[in-house]
């Protein structure tokens, strides 16, 4: 199909796990054959919408829009755009697009791409019109498997993966990218990228670097990120007189670049779907220090490329980071990360999207 119009809509274009997988597909994609159209509810910072556009990629961005009207905006925009194809990527704009779709004519084909394993707020409404589904997208096995799914009647799992050889292109230019951050020379670097957010839980985060600087002076945890509790964190970190050993990046700008030139990765979610954070850790040969939740498993096996702990243990998590430190285990846990990397490249995913695309427009058209 020559004039292929596909619609990607998704909540936020603020650096996340999702979005950051939506806009590296798209920007990985052919494009030969499909017309691309991103829609955003809201946006905070312009890094993704920027990236799209200087790509040629169109970008509707609703955040001016008052938020009691934005759903009745977004129905409209994409009913005026009469896409072949509406791919949904976030649980709420799926729930009110679902059954409007049903009313345009022709009928695009509708696709969910399901991100996480839990959304409790939503769940039950996912569930009752997930049968509106034309095809359902999971990101991993443990999303496939979850209630997320529940209802639907095609589901495909699709893990994405990220640009490996840009990662270690990072990697070989880490020692510039610790300088550029201001990282002092002979510092472990413990990299944290992750929005604050409660379920990322950052606290635990604190008090296991609290843990490990008791023992290892030489250590530096940096997170990078944004949210509602970044105030509340960093007010912890002042109450933990760590603000010498632990920074507040921000919102940095290509994080995935700091978790490049890190020496490890720590994560301390309470849940996960399938952490791209992690797969760029490993596409740069850099080990993973994780709670086992989510998706994580699936790609991180403990004294092989990472070490997993159970979730709510800082005194666990802690433990981990100090024997991930050893050079020893250190050597042997990021010869696993480099040896792995393939499994986490993003390759063909960007392909398999769109001859999906072009499959539900085909099937649409002989109908």
């Amino acid at each position: 199909m020559s004039d292929l119009r596909v619609c990607e809509v998704v909540k936020t274009l603020d650096i996340g796990g999702a979005e950051v997988l939506l806009v590296e597909r798209i920007l990985r994609a052919p494009r030969a054959t499909v017309n691309y159209t991103v829609i955003c509810l809201r946006a905070s910072t312009g890094e993704l919408i920027g990236r799209l556009r200087e790509s040629g990629i169109t970008v509707i961005d609703l955040t001016s829009c008052p938020r009691p009207l934005v759903y009745a905006k977004l129905v409209t925009t994409v009913c005026g755009l009469a896409p072949h194809v509406l791919n949904v990527h976030s649980p709420t704009p799926a729930i009110v697009l679902r059954p409007f779709v049903r009313l345009i004519r022709p009928r695009p084909r509708f696709v969910s791409t399901v991100h996480s394993e839990r959304w409790p707020m939503t769940m039950s409404l996912d569930r009752l019109t997930r049968g509106l589904d034309d095809q359902t997208v999971a990101v991993s096995p443990v999303v496939a498997r979850s209630r997320a799914v529940h209802g639907a009647r095609r589901v495909a799992t699709r893990v994405h993966g990220v640009d490996v050889a840009e990662q270690r292109r990072w990697a070989a230019q880490a020692g510039l990218i610790r300088r550029e951050l201001g990282i002092p020379e002979g510092t472990f670097l413990c990299a944290c990228v992750a929005n604050f957010r409660a379920q990322k839980n950052h606290r635990m985060l604190l008090q296991a670097a609290s843990e490990v600087l008791r023992t290892r002076a030489d250590v530096m945890f940096a997170l990078a990120g944004d949210g509602p509790l970044r105030e509340e964190i960093a007010h912890e970190v002042r109450r933990r007189n760590l603000g010498d050993r632990v920074r507040l990046l921000g919102c940095l700008p290509q994080a995935r670049r700091l978790v490049a030139a890190a020496d490890l990765l720590v994560l301390s979610s309470h849940y996960e779907g399938l952490p791209v954070v992690v797969m760029e850790a490993l596409a740069a040969g850099v080990p993973v220090v994780s709670t086992r939740v989510g998706g994580v498993p699936d790609l991180v096996t403990s004294e092989e490329n990472g070490i997993l702990t159970d979730p709510g243990s800082p005194g666990d998590l802690a433990g981990a980071v100090l024997r991930a430190m050893d050079p020893e285990v250190h050597r042997k846990l990021r010869a696993g990360a480099l040896a792995g990397a393939e499994g986490v490249d993003m390759g063909d995913t960007a392909e398999w999207f769109e001859k999906l695309y072009e499959e539900l427009a085909a099937g649409a058209r002989r109908r």
